[in-house]
């Protein structure tokens, strides 16, 4: 909580709105946090958790799935040691109906930036490596000018920067170096901390300041220093295909359904690995 008082203000509303389409995604957030534990699901007693509650969550899964939103999802809870585990729906109805496991893997999306990138951020900032007062271009030299000078590590975590939402697809380019030249680019559209708005572009950039304030890439840092310790191993970025078989599957793009590669088309450009989505 701390963490996220820190950065977000209203931290709900904007990703719900981005991440509509992926109504499982958040509904599935714990059971992706505690993936090494979902095998001890069977052992969960009622007492403990509110039933009630539980009930009402169930019941969201089953209306997104009636409304042909989401072909499934999967309710994870823990609480003082004791698990609540539900498996709803199926992992995928397209090319063919897949079952659901309680240990499926998904496409995090948008949550790959209070997952991923702004943990990362944050253990930065206890270490001293990162403040968040510090511009921008103390850690990134080439964003400078033309309102960039005044935006600050805060402004780009609480999405008050003025930077826009994304990064054009065209004229067409790939590969995580353009990714980060484009949007350092990138200059506010209005003055820093006067308006909110979301963007992707903001965690983009904080995806690099991680990656140039620990002198490693974003997912070596947050595999090293947040998943590994805490036993997340199946949470990652890239993931490898000894993995395929638990991933749900997103949408087709070209002709192919994506499973195992990221979703968004920014991250998927950029390799796979950024600090708006990718996880």
């Amino acid at each position: 909580m701390r963490i996220q008082q820190a950065f977000v203000s209203n931290p709900f509303e904007p990703l719900v709105a981005r991440c509509r389409g992926s109504v499982w995604l958040l509904l599935h957030g714990l059971s992706l946090l505690a993936a090494s534990t979902s095998s001890h699901a069977a052992t969960a007693k009622a007492n403990g958790f509110d039933s009630a509650r539980l009930a009402e969550m169930s019941a969201a899964i089953e209306d997104a799935i009636s409304r042909k939103d989401i072909p499934g999802g999967v309710l994870h809870v823990e609480r003082q040691g004791l698990i609540h585990s539900k498996v709803l729906g199926k992992r995928a109805i397209k090319p063919s109906a897949e079952p659901l496991a309680a240990n499926t893997i998904f496409d995090a999306a948008s949550l790959t930036k209070v997952v991923a990138c702004a943990p990362a951020i944050m253990i930065l900032v206890e270490r001293g490596q990162v403040s968040l007062q510090d511009p921008v271009h103390k850690h990134l030299p080439a964003f400078r000018g033309e309102g960039r000078d005044a935006i600050t590590v805060r402004s780009l975590l609480n999405h008050t920067s003025g930077l826009r939402p994304g990064i054009p697809r065209q004229p067409a380019w790939s590969g995580y170096e353009t990714g980060i030249k484009l949007a350092m680019a990138e200059k506010p559209e209005w003055p820093v901390g006067t308006r909110f708005r979301y963007s992707d572009i903001n965690f983009i950039l904080l995806g690099e300041i991680v990656a140039r304030a620990s002198g490693v890439s974003l997912d070596r840092f947050v595999d090293r220093e947040i998943y590994e310790p805490l036993g997340m191993k199946d949470t990652g970025y890239r993931p490898p295909a000894s993995l395929r078989k638990r991933i749900a599957p997103t949408e087709p793009v070209d002709g192919r359904m994506l499973r195992g590669v990221v979703h968004d088309p920014t991250a998927r450009l950029m390799g796979g690995v950024a600090g708006h989505a990718g996880l």
